[in-house]
């Protein structure tokens, strides 16, 4: 598929084409013009008689040149019109996709920006859930371990879990320590096997 300005620049061409065809055209009907007006001189400077007599038998050769060249004139100029109305719409298509390229441009930075504000919150997010869980880790931790172990109890397994991966070895140890043994063996094998599925090489 040819580009939009090639399509414009052959435009152009043909438009200077039909131009210097048309140019070439009248030099050709003025020429014979020419041609054809020196016969017509000598007649007019003959003698009376010859006069008549030429006038007696038409000359074949004049032949109507500005009927034709005047009809070749009108199809230069109606095609040259048609050339301009084509080069107009094309151009009028090209500002169209100039805009909406600037409105898809506009669009594609807007997007851009609300991902990177959704990145800040979600960034920001994380950071409190994190905050979170250290403050209430560090809160199980200065705790008397008999009452986080009561805690623990009734917490699920998974959860309970992974508090204890985030504290002190001496404060889980503690707290493991005051649970039932249903629940410590339950948080222990969560704990196992989060590291069972880590590769050893």
């Amino acid at each position: 598929m040819i580009p939009q300005p090639a399509i414009v620049k052959k435009a152009k061409v043909r438009g200077s084409a039909l131009l210097v065809i048309s140019i070439l055209m009248i030099s050709s009907a003025a020429l014979r013009i020419g041609l054809q007006a020196g016969p017509a001189f000598a007649r007019e400077s003959a003698p009376e008689g010859a006069n008549d007599a030429s006038q007696t038998q038409p000359d074949a050769s004049i032949a109507p040149a500005p009927a034709e060249l005047q009809a070749l004139l009108t199809a230069f100029q109606q095609r040259e019109a048609i050339l301009k109305s084509r080069e107009q719409q094309i151009e009028d298509r090209m500002k169209a996709l100039e805009i909406a390229e600037q409105a898809i441009n506009e669009r594609l930075a807007a997007l851009q920006g609300a991902e990177q504000r959704l990145s800040a919150t979600l960034s920001l997010a994380d950071s409190a859930s994190e905050d979170d869980l250290s403050t209430l880790t560090d809160v199980y931790e200065k705790m008397k371990p008999k009452q986080s172990a009561a805690l623990f109890e009734e917490m699920d397994p998974q959860f309970a879990a992974g508090f204890l991966a985030r504290m002190r070895p001496d404060a889980a140890a503690g707290i493991m320590a005051g649970l039932s043994p249903m629940a410590a063996y339950s948080i222990s094998v969560v704990l196992a096997g989060r590291n069972a599925t880590v590769p050893t090489d």
